[in-house]
C-alpha cells in the first residue's frame, strides 16, 4: 500500500470513529479523533469502561491538541497543557489539580493571546497567562454549547 492509500485508510477510519466520540472531538480533525478513540479503547481494557476510561481518553488528547472554541486543534509541540495532565499516571490521592479544560496553558503567551483572538477574547494583549487560560476557557465553553445547540 502506497502512501496515499494509508492517509485515505486513516481517514475513513477517523469518519467512523467520530459517532463513538465526545462532540467537541468529533469537529476536530481525524487526528484527534483517533487518538481520542484509541486510547478510550486502550484505557476500558484496562480500566473498565466509564469515567475513568473516558478522563484517560482525554488526558492523551491533551497531549497533542488543545481546544479552541468548539473543537481541538494540534498543538505545536506535544506535551501536557496543565498540571493535571502532567499528573498523569499518578494516582490522585491528594487534593484534585484543577484543568485548563483542554487550554493550553503551558503554551507562550503570544499563543494564548493569538488564541484569545480567535475566539473572541477582547483585550487579549493586556492579560496575563492566567487571565488569557481563564478568559479561553469560557469563550470555548460558550463556542461548545452554541455548538451542541445546533446540531440538536
Amino acid at each position: 500500500m502506497g502512501k496515499w492509500g494509508g492517509m485515505a485508510d486513516k481517514r475513513k477510519q477517523a469518519q467512523q470513529m467520530r459517532d463513538d466520540v465526545p462532540s467537541t472531538v468529533a469537529r476536530s480533525d481525524d487526528k484527534a479523533v483517533r487518538t481520542y478513540k484509541k486510547t478510550l479503547e486502550s484505557a476500558e481494557k484496562t480500566y473498565g469502561e466509564g469515567a475513568r476510561a473516558r478522563r484517560a481518553a482525554m488526558a492523551s488528547l491533551k497531549h497533542t491538541h488543545e481546544k479552541v472554541g468548539d473543537h481541538w486543534e494540534p498543538k505545536d509541540q506535544k506535551g501536557p497543557s496543565d498540571r493535571q495532565a502532567a499528573r498523569s499516571g499518578r494516582p490522585a490521592r491528594d487534593r484534585p489539580v484543577d484543568t485548563a479544560e483542554g487550554v493550553n496553558a503551558f503554551a507562550p503567551k503570544k499563543h494564548l493571546v493569538e488564541v484569545a483572538k480567535e475566539v473572541g477574547v477582547k483585550g487579549a494583549q493586556r492579560m496575563t497567562k492566567p487571565q488569557l487560560v481563564d478568559a479561553i476557557q469560557k469563550a470555548n465553553r460558550r463556542a461548545t454549547a452554541q455548538a451542541r445547540r445546533k446540531s440538536a
